[in-house]
């Protein structure tokens, strides 16, 4: 079984559910906060990609699994991202805003580190980015149906809150039975590079999150948007890096898609342990 037929249809509802909770004045938000925006954007478009690059190189990962490490760094940030921010006392008005801006900025960032990383770090294990299919592929599954959720929020406010309530809460269960089926299938590979890969992955968020944490308290934001910007640079859309990865359209290669696995799981494990501690601590200005 292919997991891209699983992949596929979750990615595409949570992109959809992002558009449900977007309304016109979380943009203009951007023109009023900066500062947090700033941070956000730096850490998830910036230094995401570079830690990744510095970790691959670090370990001398093989091609397939230093792409797909840089893969994920790539990508926008995850739709649970708002939960999280919800549960540690975060703005979520903030994360709803800044998932949505990477969802769209990624758009042209995604193909263009990813088509210079296959060309640069894939061309002897005969990696090739198809740049078209990619841009394709990202529009139909991330763009379309984030107009769609817009477009039902505006028309139907009442229905599209409804039809969130449910999507909302089945978005973590769909991503784990997707990490499920993945590893059942992959479980050998998995197992054979899980040491150095499970460490790669783990470094990846611990490294972004701590620059993300010293670049917030330079530029002295809140406590509710430190906590929504280390989230939210902490967890990436790790369903997109697995479509992108196993597609046939694009690089068709499931154990690409590896680190993006292995990414999931650490990434709600920090996380989760984040919140709590979050929630431990008085919430103070």
């Amino acid at each position: 079984m292919n997991t891209i037929w699983i992949v596929l249809p979750i990615l595409t509802v949570l992109m959809f559910d992002l558009g449900l909770t977007l309304r016109p004045k979380d943009f203009y938000w951007v023109l009023t906060r900066p500062k947090a925006f700033i941070v956000a954007l730096t850490g998830q478009l910036v230094l995401l990609p570079i830690i990744a690059i510095g970790i691959g190189y670090l370990f001398h990962l093989p091609p397939v699994f230093f792409i797909g490490l840089v893969l994920i760094a790539c990508c926008p940030g995850g739709s649970s991202s708002n939960i999280f921010s919800k549960l540690a006392g975060g703005d979520v008005a903030l994360s709803v805003t800044l998932t949505a801006l990477t969802s769209l900025i990624t758009l042209v960032t995604l193909p263009l580190i990813m088509g210079w990383i296959s060309a640069s770090a894939g061309a002897e294990a005969g990696i090739h980015l198809p740049v078209g299919n990619l841009l394709k592929q990202n529009l139909l599954l991330m763009l379309l149906p984030v107009v769609l959720g817009i477009v039902v929020n505006y028309c139907w406010p009442n229905a599209a809150t409804r039809i969130d309530r449910v999507l909302s809460k089945a978005a973590f269960p769909a991503l784990m039975l997707l990490v499920t089926v993945f590893f059942l299938q992959h479980y050998k590979t998995i197992f054979a590079h899980i040491g150095t890969l499970g460490l790669c992955v783990t470094l990846l968020i611990l490294v972004a999150i701590a620059c993300a944490a010293l670049l917030s308290r330079l530029l002295k934001n809140s406590v509710r948007e430190r906590r929504t910007i280390l989230i939210e640079v902490g967890m990436q859309n790790a369903a997109q890096a697995i479509a992108v990865a196993s597609s046939p359209l694009v690089f068709n290669n499931q154990e690409m898609a590896i680190p993006a696995i292995l990414y999931s799981l650490m990434m709600n494990v920090v996380l989760l342990t984040y919140v709590a501690l979050c929630k431990k601590k008085p919430l103070k200005q």
